[in-house]
C-alpha cells in the first residue's frame, strides 16, 4: 500500500505531499516499523517535498529526535505545536504556497487538573476549543492572499463521522468546530478519523482517512488518498484516489454451509466470521480449516438466549442432568461436548 501511494504521487508529478499524523499505531513502535516508515517517507520524497504532523498514536519527541536526519531527504516533520516563525509554518515560496502544521493537542496540555476538579465537562471542552481556537488563529493570520494557504493537523471536528474502530476516548468531548478553520483556506489536510470524508465548512476540509482498512467496522470504506488543486484565492478541487494494494477486511455471516459457500470471493482478505449455528466444540476450527485467513469466529446469539434464564432444579438430579438441561438453555447441542463432561466427571470421581 505504501508503494501504491508513492507510485501515485510520481505519476501525477505532485508539487507536495503532507501527511496528516498517526504515523504509527502505538508511541513506542518496533525498529521494524520505524523502518517501513521511515523507507516509506524517503520514497515519497523522492517525488515531492514531504510535511508530517504527529497524531495521536504518534510519540511527538521521538518524531522530533530523527526530524534532523529526514530534513536531510527533503522530510519535514513537526511532533509538538509551534510559533509561525520556528517551524509551525512553511513557506515554499517556489510554490507559492503557506502552509500551516498544527500537530495532535492532546486534552491534557489544555485542560489542567484545576479544571477536571472545579469545572464540568462542558467548560473542559470549552476551554480546549478556544484554545485550539487561538493556536489555529495564530498559525493562519500571517497567511497571504496570494498564496495557496493550507493547514495540516490532527484533530476532531464537530460534525465528522468516525468508523467505530477509533479509540473513542481521543474523539469525543474533546473536539473542535469546522469554523475554527478561516474560509480563506485554500484547503484543510486533517488525520485522526480513519473514513475519508469532507467536512462542512467555508473552507475546504477532509479527512483522508486511514489508507487500510484497519477494523471490521471499515469493511465497506473505499480506502483512498487525495490529489488536490489549488490557486491563490480559490477553494482547491480535490479527487479521492482510491487505494487497492493492501488486504482487504471481509465479514461474512450465516450458516457453517454459507460460510463456506462464499470461501472462494474471499481470497487475500482477512476474514471475521459471525455464525448463526448451535454452539458446538470444534466449530470454530472448522471454519479455520476451510478458511486459513479467519481472524475471529463469533456466535449470533439467538434472542432467547439474551434472556436471563431460570437455573435448574438441581434437588435429586444428576450432573450430567443438570449440564445438558445448561447447554440446552444455551442454545448448545453438542454430544460431544456432554460425553467430555461426563468423562471429566467421572476421572474426578475416581481421584
Amino acid at each position: 500500500m505504501l508503494g501504491e501511494i508513492a507510485t501515485i504521487a510520481a505519476d501525477r508529478g505532485v508539487d507536495l505531499i503532507v501527511v496528516a499524523g498517526d504515523l504509527f499505531d502505538v508511541a513506542a513502535p518496533s525498529p521494524e516499523a520505524e523502518q517501513v516508515v521511515f523507507r516509506a517517507l524517503l520514497d515519497l520524497a523522492e517525488a515531492a517535498p514531504v510535511l508530517v504532523v504527529a497524531g495521536n498514536h504518534d510519540n511527538p519527541r521521538r518524531l522530533e529526535a530523527v526530524a534532523p536526519l529526514l530534513e536531510l531527504g527533503r522530510v519535514t516533520v513537526v511532533g509538538a505545536a509551534r510559533r509561525p516563525d520556528d517551524g509551525g509554518m512553511v513557506r515554499l515560496g517556489g510554490l507559492g504556497v503557506q502552509i500551516a502544521l498544527l500537530p495532535w493537542q492532546s486534552q491534557r496540555g489544555i485542560v489542567t487538573a484545576a479544571d477536571l476538579f472545579d469545572r464540568d465537562a462542558a467548560d473542559q471542552a470549552i476551554s480546549y476549543e478556544m484554545r485550539m481556537r487561538k493556536l489555529i488563529g495564530a498559525l493562519t493570520e500571517g497567511m497571504s492572499p496570494d498564496t495557496v494557504n493550507v493547514v495540516v493537523s490532527h484533530a476532531m471536528v464537530h460534525g465528522a463521522k468516525d468508523s467505530g474502530s477509533e479509540r473513542h476516548a481521543h474523539i469525543f468531548g474533546y473536539a473542535i468546530p469546522a469554523l475554527a478553520f478561516p474560509s480563506s483556506l485554500s484547503y484543510v489536510a486533517l488525520g485522526h478519523l480513519h473514513r475519508p470524508q469532507q467536512v462542512p465548512a467555508p473552507a475546504p476540509v477532509w479527512y483522508s482517512g486511514s489508507p487500510l482498512q484497519l477494523d471490521f467496522g471499515e469493511v465497506d470504506d473505499i480506502k483512498s488518498v487525495n490529489f488536490v488543486t489549488a490557486e491563490p484565492g480559490l477553494p482547491a478541487r480535490v479527487e479521492p484516489v482510491p487505494l487497492t494494494a493492501g488486504r482487504r477486511l471481509v465479514r461474512l455471516s450465516g450458516t457453517v454451509d454459507d460460510v463456506l459457500a462464499e470461501a472462494g470471493r474471499v481470497e487475500d482478505a482477512w476474514v471475521k466470521v459471525e455464525l448463526d449455528e448451535p454452539a458446538r466444540s470444534g466449530l470454530a476450527d472448522e471454519i479455520r480449516s476451510a478458511l486459513p485467513d479467519v481472524v475471529d469466529v463469533t456466535l449470533v446469539k439467538p434472542a432467547a438466549a439474551e434472556r436471563p434464564v431460570q437455573g435448574p432444579q438441581r434437588l435429586g438430579r444428576s450432573p450430567r442432568e443438570l449440564f445438558s438441561e445448561y447447554l440446552i438453555q444455551r442454545g448448545v447441542v453438542d454430544a460431544g461436548l456432554e460425553a467430555m463432561f461426563g468423562d471429566l466427571l467421572e476421572e474426578a470421581h475416581e481421584t
